[in-house]
This record gives C-alpha cells, sequence and structure tokens, in this order.
C-alpha cells in the first residue's frame, strides 16, 4: 500500500509531461497544413501504388 504514495505523483507527473508536450505542439503548429488539405482534395489523379 505504501508504494502507492510512489507512484500516484509519479503518474500524475508523467500525465501532466504528456499534455504539456501535446500543447507544445498544438502552439507550435505542428498539425496545421490547410493548404496541403486544399490542394490534395482538388486533385483527380490518384496514385494506386506506392513511390519506389
Amino acid at each position: 500500500m505504501e508504494i502507492l504514495a510512489y507512484l500516484i505523483p509519479i503518474s500524475l507527473f508523467l500525465g501532466g509531461l504528456g499534455l504539456a508536450a501535446f500543447f507544445w505542439s498544438l502552439k507550435s503548429r505542428q498539425y496545421d497544413d490547410p493548404e496541403g488539405d486544399a490542394n490534395r482534395i482538388l486533385k483527380t489523379d490518384y496514385d494506386e501504388r506506392p513511390r519506389q
């Protein structure tokens, strides 16, 4: 039962660290690609095979 005194703060710290990394990635615009999405939806030629 004493181990919970160590595990709970460690898990809260690691969860907060992951949340901070996620918010950092949002702030640094890691997920934004408005021009790529706009151009991709208008393309009519599709590749059936992956590039070599």
